[in-house]
């Protein structure tokens, strides 16, 4: 997942936002360890479950790391301040359980689905969106 992430994270251009989606465990937080490494930034990367967002300054953009676990409703997370991030004009947006709110992304959000194989293996399915 770390290396998926890097080659993604060079792919990636302002503005953009990703939609992660898997189970608890799949990889979603070590797919953003990747990306933000693939972006040049050299700090800690950890989930943002419990502050909502994380923001990673240091490397090639500003990087919102942002995670739905926690949040029961679109209205609270527009409430929340979600849509600031999406897109965020001076960075790139991650979004970790995106599929509990999918109306909240912009169309041009690319979709990430990772799926626990067994304890070694994920299959992922990157949809490319449209700009």
């Amino acid at each position: 997942m770390l290396a998926l992430g890097g080659r993604v994270a060079h792919e990636s251009r302002l503005g953009d936002v990703f939609a992660l989606e898997g189970t608890l465990g799949a990889g979603k937080t070590h797919f953003v360890k990747g990306f933000a490494a693939g972006l040049g930034y050299g700090g800690d990367v950890t989930s943002p479950t419990f502050s909502l967002v994380q923001e990673y300054r240091g490397g090639r953009m500003p990087i919102y790391h942002i995670d739905f676990y926690r949040l029961e409703s679109v209205e609270e997370a527009v409430a929340a301040g979600m849509e600031e991030y999406l897109p965020a004009a001076d960075g790139i947006a991650l979004v970790e359980w995106a599929e509990r709110f999918p109306e909240i992304f912009p169309k041009h959000t690319r979709h990430i689905a990772i799926r626990i194989l067994n304890d070694f293996e994920r299959e992922v399915e990157i949809e490319n969106a449209s700009h």
